[in-house]
């Protein structure tokens, strides 16, 4: 059996691959809850075959947000939104969810990508570890103090209950891509002279003491990740080898994977191809000894699995590359000669590697079938 379709378990939890799909910013939320758009994106993406679906940044309150149109999991109306989703989802696929948790800090109050207009919407007053702007067409954040900062550890937490309450499989926190955890890790956006600023023990205090309030809301057998950058792609960031570090501080404190991705403190280029940040994961990987999740422009099958048989990582995340082709998990099943169960109404399109399963709810044959009984 190929490792990519090879079952991987973190704690209480089993997945019958090692594809994930990597949490997508839809920007279809109305005052921070989920619509019908979400039960139509996570409802085809959890026929797809993955062995996991990770829910969008979520908002651990409302400035938290990226942008005014994103998920929030800060209140009860947000809460009940995201149930209806999953319900539907859930009816029609026994795929593993997670969801990732998220505080934007100077990069939120943005527009969505698809509006016209500058970047700053000034929709409300951000926050950050320094009053640094990311951007010059960005707002200048106020610089977090004490009862701020506990404000959002107890959102953090507060959000992990309620996915807990949603009956979620995973969690992730956010921290990477310049957003809130990712601004304190890094120099580029920490100049703080206090005991959360300067040195790498710091910089990490305030991601970890995050990260051990929602280990503690968060039931103990189910797994907790983080997203991390690998690296800032800037001479003043954050570098591999602090990477490393914070994994190691992570896997002490019960963290059971992270996912390796880069960038998003400062505006700067950045190599990308396939596979570019592999690397990093490989690093993590081999020198902190915890689960690594690959990510970037891994869109070949062959690419995955050898990226899994090097030891680089344990797992393979997808995002635009999965939004492009859907059934992508039952395509990488026949490269790599491997069988995949399929929703029984897909069956007659799937590739040779779909097999028919149980996990999901059959259509009567009279609700597809054309009228010349042909079925197409």
């Amino acid at each position: 059996m190929s490792l990519l379709f090879s079952p991987f378990t973190m704690r209480g939890l089993t997945l019958p691959n090692r594809i994930v799909i990597a949490p997508m910013c839809q920007y279809s939320a109305v005052d921070g809850c989920a619509t019908d758009w979400h039960v139509i994106h996570l409802g085809h993406l959890a026929l797809s075959g993955a062995g996991l679906l990770v829910l969008e940044a979520t908002g651990v309150e409302p400035q938290g947000r990226i942008s005014s149109h994103c998920v929030g999991l800060y209140d009860d109306a947000c809460e009940a939104a995201l149930a209806r989703v999953l319900a539907v989802v859930r009816r029609h696929s026994r795929m593993p969810l997670g969801l990732q948790l998220s505080h934007a800090g100077r990069k939120a109050s943005t527009k969505r990508p698809s509006d016209p207009g500058p970047v700053d919407t000034r929709a409300w007053p951000l926050v950050g570890p320094s009053p640094i702007a990311f951007a010059d067409d960005r707002q200048v954040p106020a610089e977090l103090d004490r009862a701020g900062m506990d404000r959002i550890v107890a959102a953090f937490a507060l959000a992990a209950r309620r996915a807990a309450r949603l009956g979620l499989d995973l969690l992730e926190i956010h921290s990477a891509h310049g957003y809130l955890l990712s601004s304190f890790l890094s120099p580029i956006a920490n100049h703080r002279r206090d005991a959360y600023g300067g040195s790498l023990e710091n910089r990490l205090r305030f991601p970890l003491e995050v990260f051990e309030a929602v280990r503690a809301a968060w039931p103990a057998e189910r797994p907790l990740g983080v997203r991390c950058n690998g690296t800032d792609w800037h001479e003043r960031g954050i570098t591999p080898d602090e990477a490393v570090a914070y994994a190691r501080a992570l896997r002490e404190r019960g963290c059971d994977f992270v996912d390796v991705s880069s960038g998003g403190n400062a505006v700067t280029p950045i190599p990308i191809e396939p596979g570019y940040q592999v690397p990093y994961a490989a690093k993590v990987r081999a020198e902190a000894g915890i689960a690594t999740r690959a990510v970037g422009l891994i869109h070949d099958p062959h690419q995955a699995e050898a990226i899994l048989q090097a030891g680089q990582a344990d797992l393979i995340a997808m995002a635009r590359g999965i939004l492009n082709d859907p059934r992508w998990p039952w395509h990488a099943a026949e490269a790599l000669g491997e069988t995949l169960a399929v929703p029984s109404q897909y069956r007659r399109a799937a590739t040779r590697a779909g097999l028919p399963t149980r996990d999901h709810i059959p259509v009567p044959p009279a609700q597809y079938r054309s009228p010349s009984g042909a079925g197409d």
